[in-house]
């Protein structure tokens, strides 16, 4: 049997440093970086099903199975390593479990992974067994012997309290919390590091070793003799000695965008083909490393400031690859300021993490979407921690007036309204999850039932069985949704102007619906909460036409030099 310290020395430091501070992906009181009972007893629960349903799929023994599932891991952050440490120390005891006709439940109860505090209601995922709970856990008890190290792993120790790892700690800790950048040289917000808060957030670094050069920077000189701004455009023009940039981009009304999110914004997503055993292969977890050093966000994905071309099939294009396409003097100038769990109430925590300077920037159009959290919550009693009218009111003019101390004078500010989330509860209910599909046993409504039972639901009031639930929280997303309508008819700022759009999902699902598609498939499939790819892209598409017809101001207008410009310097330097 290992000792703790010699765990320690095979676990992966680094992985075990993202699970210390990652948060739950919606809910307002994870910015302290914890990690709850619940989150631990649905993880356990997940892993134990589709170790399940692996040995199902494969007709192979619990031990066969487990041993799949290793090797599907990829060996990034010692991922591959974790899995087969663990094997080795709980393996034996989950065997026995499972063998023993045990569900997911049982086991992680057995194990003490998941618990029942006083007063609380048993919580399971799958149908109560016909033998009486108490007496099937008994014989499950019976059936093991407890571990030293399960004991020691889930006793509460902080790795970060070992003297060793403070330092890193706290960076990363930092990271997480303020949405700044982990690896960034020069402290100038830009990194030339993808993921921990790096590119796949906001433009990418060109020198990370001068804090005068990043996206979204008016040129410095015209960039004459090196490219200030970061948008691949620089240099002399041997025909007539015009920098390209003031030849190219002069007068073009360049601008950046700028969101301001939650894991809606962030893109919050799980694939499905990481819960579902008859889709799992060698190449199913091949994103996993970066998943989950951007927080199980995709932001290079994300409708808002996305620079990847959709994995979804549809043509749709992120709002900053429209505005590149619009004028290329616009490359790299995004900034993804979203947060898993943010709401109007802690967006001061992070929003310092916004980079522009009002006299060396150039304006942004800058989008308030913070589509959620205000109104969801875990809490048993959801309604009582949900924001009222009035601090939605004082929480935004904060924003605002903050926002109008940085900006540069000619921005653009969109304030985004909150959905009707009773979509998710009459389109899902009745469906099978992701989990539930091998054996037509699990839907939405029991994923959903579990996940408040823990106290982990990411919106209890309208992932739930309660139809008067679900219409308050809708009247109080509706009352939030009029109080920025207001703020955007009668507040007036120095430095940007200010519109107001509805979160129009009802427009989206009509559009999906045309195109052939069915309203649950706007949905992501293993959370069952956020829109997913094509649901936030048909938005993007909304919001871009709308822009169009209304306010074509906001857009800037068309650069005649594109072409000139690709001519000249082909992808700019990439993202």
């Amino acid at each position: 049997m290992k000792s703790p310290c010699r765990i320690l020395k095979v676990a992966p430091v680094f992985l075990l440093l993202l699970l210390r501070f990652l948060a739950s992906p919606a809910s307002d009181d994870q910015f302290n970086m914890g990690h709850s009972n619940g989150h631990r007893c649905l993880g356990c629960v997940l892993v134990m099903s589709v170790i399940t349903q692996l040995a199902q799929v494969h007709n192979s023994t619990v031990e066969a199975s487990m041993e799949r599932l290793c090797s599907y891991l990829p060996g990034k952050l010692f991922l591959k390593t974790t899995c087969y440490l663990l094997v080795h120390l709980f393996g034996s005891d989950i065997i026995k479990l499972l063998d023993a006709d045990m569900n997911a439940d049982m086991v992680c109860h057995t194990l003490e992974f998941c618990k029942q505090d006083s007063g609380r209601p048993q919580c399971h995922l799958y149908p109560l067994p016909k033998e009486a709970w108490k007496l099937r856990q008994e014989k499950a008890k019976h059936t093991v012997k407890k571990s030293e190290n399960m004991k020691y792993l889930k006793g509460g120790s902080d790795i970060c309290s070992l003297p060793f790892l403070a330092k890193i700690c706290q960076k990363i800790k930092l990271s997480i919390q303020t949405s700044m950048p982990f690896k960034d040289v020069d402290s100038d917000k830009y990194s030339v590091f993808p993921t921990l808060r790096g590119y796949h957030w906001r433009g990418r670094d060109c020198n990370d070793s001068d804090k005068t050069v990043y996206p979204g920077r008016r040129p410095d000189n015209w960039d004459a003799h090196r490219d200030s701004n970061c948008n691949g455009i620089w240099g002399i023009d041997p025909k007539d000695g015009i920098p390209y940039e003031k030849k190219f981009c002069e007068g073009s009304q360049p601008r950046g965008i700028i969101l301001l999110g939650d894991s809606a914004g962030a893109h919050f997503h799980i694939p499905p083909e990481w819960l579902i055993a008859s889709q799992m292969s060698l190449n199913s977890f091949s994103d996993l490393p970066t998943a989950l050093t951007d927080e199980l966000d995709w932001p290079q994905l994300s409708s808002a400031t996305g620079f990847l071309n959709s994995t979804s099939g549809i043509e749709e294009k992120s709002i900053y690859l429209r505005l590149r396409k619009r004028n290329r003097c616009n490359h790299r100038d995004y900034q993804n300021i979203s947060r898993n769990g943010a709401s109007s109430r802690n967006l001061r925590k992070f929003i310092e993490s916004l980079s522009r300077n009002q006299m060396l920037d150039y304006p942004a159009i800058v989008i308030y979407a913070m589509i959620g959290n205000d109104v969801c919550n875990g809490r048993a009693d959801p309604v009582q921690a949900m924001t009222t009218p009035e601090q939605l009111y004082s929480n935004i003019m904060q924003t605002l007036k903050h926002l109008d101390s940085h900006l540069p004078k000619g921005s653009h500010m969109v304030l985004y309204g909150l959905p009707n989330g009773t979509f998710l509860w009459e389109n899902l209910h009745d469906r099978y999850h992701p989990l539930g599909q091998l054996n037509k046993d699990v839907t939405y409504a029991q994923v959903f039932s579990f996940l408040s039972c823990l106290q982990v639901n990411p919106c209890h009031g309208w992932m739930s069985s309660n139809k008067t639930l679900r219409t308050l929280t809708s009247e109080r997303a509706q009352q939030l949704s009029n109080t920025l309508k207001t703020i955007a008819a009668r507040e007036k700022f120095t430095n940007f102007d200010l519109f107001y759009m509805d979160f129009a999902f009802e427009e989206i699902t009509e559009e999906w619906q045309k195109r052939g598609g069915q309203p649950w498939q706007l949905i992501e499939p293993v959370d069952g909460f956020h829109p997913n790819e094509v649901a936030s892209l048909l938005l993007t598409d909304i919001f871009w036409k709308k822009m169009q017809r209304q306010w074509p101001q906001v857009l800037g207008k068309e650069n005649p030099f594109n072409s000139q410009i690709d001519q000249v310097f082909g992808d700019q330097g990439g993202h």
